[in-house]
């Protein structure tokens, strides 16, 4: 049931076409927000603004590719001439093909993508939506993973592009707090369509069954939530801070 926490405000949702970002986009709707659905598909866009649009939501369709920073500009801009405003800032998009080489051999291509697609998206995006989100004392929420805080085996280079983006964010929630901008990490472990398919794997099956609360939720069920929880008022003395939404999937990180 909604609680119109998001009541008139205006968000940016990038990667919003499916999974996470989808799930974060239809919830923030949900909650009042007019949500800007940034994907660089245009027919994911379309489905999820017709999926929004139908249960009564205020939706913006916006295609762009987020390694290109001039096209991410354009999003910001359009979001604003559309709704006036820009108060959260959701930085979910992140190439996730060829993530899996030994740190010995990943390539430049590799490195470069992960990190394109990572930290610099992420960056290009939070200076884009800067001015907007002081003038508004915004939020921006960005994305980890547990692959960077336990150091994950054969994913160094997407570990590195995560962790990356955590530092980053815990600087800019120190220069931005002055402005009334918080900043905040989601690390996630959830039950996307790319993992149900993996478990179909003995040893990722093997690997989820580690997870202390069991299978992971849908990320509407787990993600979503968490993420209207940083956006709104409800977490509004929290900065700079990252958030393990994985089951207690990372207690054992290390080890």
């Amino acid at each position: 049931m909604s609680t119109g926490r998001l009541a008139g405000k205006a968000a940016i949702v990038t990667g919003a076409g499916r999974g996470i970002g989808r799930s974060v986009a239809e919830v923030f709707a949900a909650e009042g927000a007019h949500v800007a659905v940034v994907s660089k598909t245009p027919a994911r866009v379309e489905e999820v603004v017709a999926a929004i649009t139908a249960a009564g939501g205020s939706a913006l369709g916006v295609e762009c590719d987020v390694t290109v920073k001039d096209q991410i500009r354009t999003a910001v801009d359009q979001t604003v001439d559309r709704f006036g405003r820009l108060d959260v800032l959701v930085n979910n998009a992140h190439h996730t093909t060829s993530l899996t080489n030994p740190v010995v051999e990943i390539s430049d291509e590799q490195l470069g993508l992960q990190f394109g697609s990572g930290p610099a998206a992420t960056l290009h995006f939070m200076q884009a939506s800067y001015a907007h989100l002081k003038e508004s004392h915004g939020v921006v929420i960005n994305f980890g993973s547990g692959a960077g805080v336990s150091g994950a085996y054969n994913y160094g280079a997407y570990a590195a592009a995560k962790e990356a983006i955590r530092a980053l964010s815990r600087s800019a929630a120190r220069e931005w707090g002055r402005d009334g901008i918080r900043v905040n990490v989601i690390c996630p472990t959830t039950m996307t369509d790319g993992l149900a398919e993996a478990v179909r794997d003995p040893a990722v099956a093997k690997m989820v069954a580690k997870v202390p609360l069991g299978m992971p939720l849908r990320p509407e069920e787990s993600v979503a939530p968490v993420a209207l929880f940083l956006a709104s008022d409800d977490s509004k003395y929290i900065t700079g801070s990252s958030f393990m939404v994985d089951g207690g999937a990372s207690i054992d990180a290390g080890r």
